[in-house]
């Protein structure tokens, strides 16, 4: 095989190397490692955390590329190798090949027989009009009516390897953990809860297709899947581009005033005049357009993908920074008043070491909180921009595609639901963990709450 390394691989490496290094660095200050202390004190916090490490992981081994070897073609030297177009990951090897079972057309969750009704041939030869036979499901069975039988002792029979993986994954951190005052149980079970739905997913998918499949027959547990890494990558990297910008931009103009105020207010009042909508779909638009113009610089079509990809990050990331901009310069402006901050102007201390010092660590419970916070309002974007037709490529896994995909079938009858549904299942419930945890970061970082929670 030959491993495949995009742009945005790279970034999801990065990714997880900065939180191990933020997550150690967290033990060295005994005031920050305090707050997220407070963070992981509830069963809530280490569950919606659990969730995102989920989310994550699903994300890393979905960024692992390669591309098989193929075998030679004959009249060939043995030595030269051949590899597939096809651009592969880890997950999909760990899907069992869920998505290369491709059907004709629409078929329900679990069902044996497409959803629409095809030109066909009965035993006589005779052209009549019914509903086929799904190819990857159901081919098994020796009857139809043995469907939901089977389906339960594959169930059970799934669901007992899934809960022997979960002892034999969880028995070490209990061993490590057991003294721990956190509430590891609850993680623990999330954990557990993960892993036999894992395992269930893939068992039940060699027979039948649990979220049906689409349009083009692709099924659609393993699209909902594959949109993980789109949708964490997209909201991490997307706030991750805005934060310098703002908190740069925030902290000089409550700082410096004067004409550094004026030029920042002007920058982030003209952004916050544009329609934000239809300034990321002209410049995706625009990117597109370079795209197509150097198709010389991509020998793949996941590279072309993929490059709108980190455009669209970026595109998001410098049209978003303006709210978090207001919000840092306003808490410049109180902090920068404050008795400390003018003693230390008396004192002499440079501008560099007051802004290092006293007003960015009085201003990270905002950044941190924002963060959270717009990392939500992100992979929701990509959903309504994929909907209007200037989000990912159609060639990589996101849940505003399969959104897209699916707006015109709710109309017809009977409708066609599990494609919405898929997207909407695995978006909710990131978008909930992240949101909740949210909540968690601001009530243990936000001096206002703490001060309410003090006791008087």
């Amino acid at each position: 095989m030959k491993i495949v390394l995009l742009w945005s691989d790279v970034l999801v490496f990065l990714l997880v190397l900065s939180l191990c290094l933020f997550f150690y660095k967290l033990r060295q200050d005994p005031q920050i490692r305090q707050r997220w202390s407070q963070v992981f004190a509830s069963r809530l916090g280490m569950v919606t955390f659990t969730v995102i490490a989920t989310y994550v992981a699903v994300a890393l081994l979905d960024s692992m590329h390669f591309r098989r070897a193929l075998d030679a073609p004959p009249g060939l030297a043995a030595q030269e190798v051949f590899y597939d177009n096809k651009v592969t990951s880890v997950l999909d090897i760990m899907l069992d090949g869920m998505g290369e079972r491709f059907e004709r057309t629409y078929s329900a969750p679990f069902a044996l027989r497409s959803f629409e009704k095809q030109n066909m041939k009965d035993e006589r030869g005779r052209d009549i009009r019914d509903f086929p036979a799904l190819r990857h499901a159901g081919t098994h069975l020796a009857q139809a009516d043995d469907k939901w039988p089977d389906v339960a002792r594959k169930s059970a029979r799934a669901l007992l390897w899934g809960l022997l993986l979960s002892a034999l994954w969880l028995a070490p951190q209990w061993l490590l953990l057991r003294g721990s005052p956190r509430p590891w149980r609850a993680s623990w079970a999330v954990q557990a809860a993960v892993l036999c739905a894992a395992v269930w997913l893939v068992s039940i998918s060699r027979h039948y297709h649990v979220l049906g499949t689409d349009l083009g027959g692709a099924d659609v547990a393993y699209q909902s899947i594959k949109g993980v890494r789109t949708g964490v990558l997209l909201g991490t990297l997307a706030t991750l581009i805005m934060l310098p910008i703002a908190v740069t931009l925030g902290v000089m103009a409550g700082y410096f005033k004067g004409w550094v105020d004026d030029l920042v207010q002007y920058l982030y009042t003209t952004l916050s005049s544009i329609p934000g909508i239809l300034l990321i779909a002209a410049s995706v638009l625009l990117f597109q357009v370079y795209i197509d113009l150097n198709p010389d610089f991509f020998s793949i079509g996941m590279e072309k993908a993929d490059a709108r990809f980190i455009a669209l990050c970026f595109i998001l990331g410098v049209t978003s920074w303006s709210t978090l901009c207001r919000l840092i310069r306003a808490e410049t402006l109180k902090i920068s008043q404050l008795g400390y901050v003018q003693a230390a102007h008396a004192f002499g201390v440079s501008h560099l070491r007051i802004l290092g010092r006293h007003i960015l660590p009085n201003v990270v419970h905002i950044i941190l909180i924002t963060f959270v916070l717009d990392f939500s309002a992100l992979v929701l974007a990509e959903a309504v921009l994929s909907y209007i037709g200037v989000g990912i490529d159609p060639s990589m896994g996101s849940w505003g595609n399969m959104i897209n995909g699916a707006r015109s079938e709710l109309s017809r009858e009977p409708a066609v639901w599990w494609t919405l549904s898929g997207a909407f299942i695995f978006m909710f419930v990131l978008v909930l963990a992240a949101n909740l945890f949210s909540d968690l970061v601001r009530d243990a970082f936000d001096p206002r709450t703490s001060t309410r929670r003090s006791p008087l």
